[in-house]
């Protein structure tokens, strides 16, 4: 990622947007606003952390996916694939955007038991009203075309290898940045401390940075990741999301294996993928997977050791013999409430923006939510995907909306 140098001060001291975070969802946001011919307002990101050294964002592991139970999350997947593969044309045909491609692997979801088979068959004739490219595999077709797992506890796999994959997160994230930046988006290196609201506690007015300054804003957009509660609270209510740890590890096989290895879902919980031509990756978490403090990214070795290696070394036992060249710990932006996005105005404040809870969907999610999110603001309404259901009202009506597949 290129590095970049913020100011500590805002230029105005009134903006139509102000967007709190600025990683992968506020930079999307302020990217889409920004380059959208009925939005003349003016925008300030603020952000902690210009690094996003601990920024879910950083911590990705850069998939997407259409294998989804909820046909709004595959269509939200599919903007995805649209979006990086055809980024440059997105952003005005600049020849200095890179062309990016999905790396499709694809996913491989392996069920054990009669019942998780029902669930896959269920999720497939969902994807397929949509358009995904899923199919059901036996195991002795998964045998056939990925002779190296071991299958025997297997009933089926679901397989898709059409954009379905690795792509460079990243590299979207930072020219969201640079382009948003080009298109008059101030970003500064501060932190929002306390939001003032008007007499009848319908909008926020003001809010407060820790530099001091007061800012007099128009709408404000929630885009901090984990932190999510600590920027509602400023506002006077609560909100169902918090830090979750997740880790991975990136490792070498002595065995490697002849071909691609899809991000495999093991139905102990345990994902692994390829990583470029040589390595792997997997990722994980504990089996009691409480929410953490903030600057908790402490690696568990044991879970490597007891958990995470031996799955791996049974489910494909070409790797008993790996070593691991990377790992770290990130967190999630988990929605306690059901795993979803939440977005959309407060249902009393009706100038704050949720952009959060996404639960590790968050990067393949972004290029959808962003635009949701600037159509929102600018029209009043979505005009391209319906993204109500995701809207924070669910919350107050105590509405979960259900996804299966969560990983």
């Amino acid at each position: 990622m290129t590095p970049t140098i913020f100011p500590n001060a805002p230029e105005r001291s009134t903006y139509d947007v102000v967007i709190i975070g600025g990683a992968i969802m506020g930079s999307s946001a302020a990217w889409f606003l920004s380059q959208n011919p009925d939005f003349d307002g003016n925008i300030l990101v603020v952000e902690k952390d210009p690094t996003y050294e601990f920024s879910s964002t950083m911590a990705t592991n850069s998939c997407m996916r259409q294998q989804f139970s909820a046909g709004l999350n595959i269509q939200i997947s599919q903007f995805a694939a649209e979006f990086v593969q055809n980024m440059r044309s997105f952003m005005g045909d600049d020849p200095d955007v890179p062309e990016l491609k999905i790396h499709n692997f694809g996913y491989m979801y392996l069920a054990d038991t009669d019942d998780f088979a029902d669930v896959l068959r269920e999720n497939l004739a969902v994807q397929k009203q949509y358009g995904a490219k899923t199919k059901i595999m036996t195991p002795d077709e998964i045998i056939t075309d990925y002779p190296f797992y071991n299958v025997d506890d297997i009933v089926l796999g679901s397989l898709n290898t059409h954009n379905e994959g690795y792509w460079e997160g990243i590299t979207v994230f930072d020219w969201w940045r640079k382009k948003a930046r080009q298109n008059g988006v101030e970003y500064i290196q501060n932190e929002v401390v306390s939001m003032a609201k008007n007499q009848s506690g319908s909008k926020i007015e003001t809010i407060t940075l820790k530099s001091g300054e007061i800012i007099s804003c128009g709408n404000i957009i929630n885009a901090s990741g984990p932190r999510a509660i600590e920027t509602t609270r400023m506002a006077g209510f609560d909100l169902p999301v918090e830090p979750r740890k997740r880790y991975t590890w990136v490792f070498s096989a002595e065995n490697p294996l002849d071909r691609d290895l899809p991000l495999t879902i093991d139905p102990s919980g345990v994902h692994f993928r390829q990583d470029g031509t040589s390595l792997y990756m997997a990722g994980g978490h504990n089996e009691i997977d409480p929410a953490v403090a903030y600057d908790d990214f402490e690696m568990d070795h044991n879970l490597w050791v007891d958990h995470i290696w031996p799955v791996l070394a049974t489910r494909i036992p070409q790797f008993e013999a790996i070593k691991v060249v990377r790992e770290w710990a990130g967190h999630y932006a988990y929605n306690a409430f059901d795993h979803n996005a939440i977005l959309g105005p407060h249902t009393e404040v009706d100038n704050f923006f949720f952009l959060n809870g996404f639960s590790g969907h968050g990067l393949q999610q972004s290029p959808a939510m962003g635009r949701g999110t600037s159509e929102l603001i600018t029209y009043g309404e979505y005009k391209t995907l319906d993204l109500t259901p995701f809207h924070f009202e669910r919350i107050v009506k105590d509405t979960p909306l259900i996804e299966k597949a969560v990983i």
